[in-house]
């Protein structure tokens, strides 16, 4: 058996941590024949409003929600600048208290992570300025589900090490919506968080029709370029509310992010984790085109995915209903580790890991014959007897491991690398 250490602290969901979001209605909805839409219809009703009765309601509904939001009345603004341009209103003749109690209407609180916090990644965090010997600052993403079961990408920044020690920085107050969303080529849209706001408090929302219902599972990996240039690159799953599709998440500094779709018959399915570079000239990602084995995949371009080739297929108890990838392979001097789920009986998920040759990742070095992490005393929540991970980070000789807790919380734990590798079998 391979030894574990746990960290004491443990994630949960939080219905208190709220965002201020757009509150669609579509501007036709409602509309027939000699009667405006619903949207006009609230605008109109606003509007007839005298001004103590505007100054009235504008303070209600500040009184209630100003002090739980950040930049609430500049969110109005912006909600009502949306309407404005949707209904050619002529904004320099509606009193400000009147465009922003326009802008609240249309907008709603979203409690993100009031269901769910779980699937983490973690990557080195872009800044290591300031920190002490031994010492990794990181950032962390986390997979949030709130009302309607929509999943969202929230963020974390901590401190790892020196040795088994781990502390998270503490939430800002508020948290704040990525937006500002610009359309890019081939369907890809960037989206910005606010130059005041942190990593810590920011949420990236579902944008692009494919997306709706969710962005799911993110696995962050710090990626190096030929020329030696760094990116941030996570493969998550789309979630339309019908079809699934991967794409990429990029940035360069965690301030901008690119949501880009990828496409071929890879991108189809879910669960697929990059390289961290080139290998052999190629970009590779580990992927399960089948539901059931895991597949090494290899493209001349980031965005293009073709037919993988069998690379794992389940052989042990504990995984033998399927197999998947925890995250991108990590590079060691020894090979590629890279952590896999395996379903077992009663549907039981566990992580384990395998190692790849480091020239030809087809090569498989070696598995564990019995599982990391297991659900334990861990395996009450929303989905049981589920431990799962998007992604872990090597400290030295141990292996940092934030993973997901019955779908509904988010634990950590580190493993000896060099005990890993020596309780390993060859395939």
């Amino acid at each position: 058996m391979i030894d574990v250490i746990h960290a004491p602290l443990k994630l949960a969901a939080d219905p208190s941590r709220v965002v201020v979001r757009p509150f669609h209605i579509p501007i036709e909805a409602g509309k027939v024949a000699g009667r405006p839409g619903r949207v006009r219809r609230i605008v109109d009703a606003v509007l007839a409003l005298d001004p103590v009765a505007t100054e009235a309601e504008l303070d209600l509904v500040l009184r209630d929600f100003e002090a739980r939001h950040w930049q609430t009345r500049n969110v109005f603004d912006l909600r009502y600048a949306a309407i404005e341009r949707a209904l050619s209103l002529d904004g320099a003749t509606i009193p400000h208290a009147k465009r922003q109690l326009i802008g609240a209407y249309f907008c709603h609180e979203y409690s993100y992570a009031a269901a769910a916090l779980m699937n983490p990644s973690i990557i080195p965090h872009p800044d290591q300025t300031g920190l002490s010997g031994g010492a990794i600052r990181i950032a962390m993403s986390l997979r949030a589900v709130g009302e309607g079961h929509i999943s969202s990408v929230a963020f974390r920044e901590g401190i790892l090490g020196p040795g088994a020690n781990f502390e998270l920085m503490p939430e800002p107050p508020f948290a704040t919506a990525a937006d500002t969303a610009r359309e890019l080529d081939r369907g890809a849209v960037e989206v910005h968080r606010h130059h005041d706001s942190s990593l810590s408090g920011t949420v990236l929302f579902p944008i692009t029709e494919a997306q709706r219902n969710g962005l799911e599972d993110l696995r962050l990996v710090q990626f190096t370029h030929e020329d030696g240039a760094v990116e941030w690159i996570g493969t998550y799953t789309a979630y339309s509310g019908s079809t699934i599709r991967s794409e990429l998440l990029r940035t360069q500094d965690f301030r901008s992010f690119i949501f880009q779709p990828m496409s071929g018959p890879a991108a189809r399915n879910k669960g697929m984790a990059l390289f961290p570079r080139k290998v052999g000239g190629e970009y590779m990602m580990i992927g399960r085109q089948d539901g059931e084995n895991l597949y090494l995949l290899r493209s001349k371009t980031i965005d293009t995915w073709g037919e993988g080739e069998l690379l794992l297929t389940p052989h042990y108890p504990w995984e033998m209903v399927q197999i998947g990838n925890c995250g991108s392979p990590i590079e060691l001097d020894e090979g590629w580790l890279l952590l896999t789920h395996g379903v077992g009986a009663m549907r039981k998920y566990s992580i384990g890991a395998v190692l790849l040759d480091k020239d030809d990742p087809s090569k498989v070095l070696g598995r564990t014959s019995q599982p990391i992490l297991s659900p334990n005393e861990d395996r009450e929540g929303y989905v049981p007897n589920v431990v799962y991970t998007c992604g872990a980070l090597k400290q030295d000789d141990m292996l940092f491991v934030p993973y997901g807790v019955a779908d509904s919380s988010v634990a950590f734990a580190w493993v000896s690398i060099p005990n890993l590798l020596a309780g390993m079998r060859a395939d």
